[in-house]
């Protein structure tokens, strides 16, 4: 599951106090998890695990600022 793979990988390459706490809602930007650089790495994660390619216009806290967006953004792409 799509959702899975991107909280894994959010709470293994980033520092995230208590996992358990974090929500897939949450902000990851507000909520310090992850800032400009961290944007990028998730990039290159959805590149490379997923095979999809990121436009510059995509790189929007709309499809990248929460578990549950990365996800929903992955899924729109595959379509």
């Amino acid at each position: 599951m799509i959702l899975n793979q991107v909280r894994a990988f959010v709470t293994s390459n980033f520092y995230v106090a208590e996992p358990d706490t974090l929500q897939n809602a949450d902000s990851l930007l507000d909520s310090g998890v992850i800032d400009s650089t961290g944007v990028l790495e998730i990039i290159a994660f959805i590149e490379e695990t997923f095979g999809l390619a990121i436009e510059d216009a995509e790189i929007l806290p709309e499809n990248l600022d929460s578990i549950d967006r990365i996800s929903n953004f992955v899924v729109r792409k595959m379509q």
